[in-house]
């Protein structure tokens, strides 16, 4: 069961990445918009911090997202 959860928190991560990459912002940019360091921001791309719901919303308004297109498993490259 952990693992299950281990690798959909990754898959929310990847997808997350790949959405900052299409828009072609920056760790930094992400980080400056959330009011977080550029590292705090990177630990949550590579799924190392657990992030909040709000969290989640305001990284997916500031991508442009849907927040189903975040957390979707189904998207993510490293699922």
């Amino acid at each position: 069961m952990n693992n299950t959860l281990s690798k959909k928190v990754k898959a929310i991560a990847a997808n997350i990445r790949s959405r900052r990459e299409e828009m072609n912002y920056t760790q930094e940019y992400l980080a400056a918009k959330l009011n977080i360091s550029q590292n705090a921001y990177s630990k949550i791309e590579l799924g190392y911090t657990k992030i909040t719901v709000e969290r989640l919303f305001q990284i997916a308004e500031i991508l442009g997202a849907e927040l189903t297109e975040l957390i979707m498993a189904d998207n993510a490259e490293a699922a």
